[in-house]
């Protein structure tokens, strides 16, 4: 990953993937035995003269609070087919969670392992801005199965939080 791969979030303005990595284990080390859902998810907005996509990284430890990030891509034209902005947050989420499940996965979970019996949990999916109802609804199995096929879970409205509300907070 080059180090042009940066994160935000509202603390700092510049997080390496490697910060990225320490903050998720620092932030399941404060309490290893609970339950957490590690999720990416994209989303866009169609400005005049770009296509601004933000991809969001949310480690949320369940009813105890959450930790993320966000990362920025533009693309210099407005893209208004909804099929081309749907794959392009698809692919965007798809390149962080590729880092994830190739290198550190493993090492998170590790982290967990020893606090099993206690009730320590990680879950990771991928988050849609795709849902049921509107124009997404025919993008879903696409969707979902470029997602499954890397074996990560698909999350799509309303469960799809990090992506139709975190990222998309950012987008505008």
């Amino acid at each position: 990953m080059t180090e042009s791969f940066t994160f935000y979030n509202l603390s700092e303005k510049q997080i390496s993937f490697q910060a990225v990595i320490k903050h998720i284990k620092g932030f399941i080390q404060k309490d290893p035995r609970s339950e957490y859902v590690l999720s990416i998810g994209s989303d866009s907005h169609v400005h005049q003269n770009e296509t601004k996509f933000i991809t969001a990284i949310h480690l949320h430890r369940k009813g105890k609070g959450a930790w993320g990030c966000l990362k920025c891509h533009s693309v210099k034209r407005p893209i208004f087919s909804v099929r081309e902005k749907i794959s392009m947050e698809t692919a965007l989420s798809q390149e962080v969670a590729y880092y994830f499940i190739t290198k550190y996965l493993v090492e998170i979970s590790d982290l967990l392992i020893p606090f099993a019996d206690e009730g320590a949990d990680l879950l990771f999916e991928i988050h849609l801005d795709i849902g049921r109802k509107g124009m997404t609804k025919e993008l879903i199995q696409e969707m979902t199965g470029r997602i499954e096929a890397m074996g990560i879970e698909a999350k799509i409205k309303p469960e799809s939080y990090t992506a139709f509300s975190y990222a998309n907070r950012y987008t505008k």
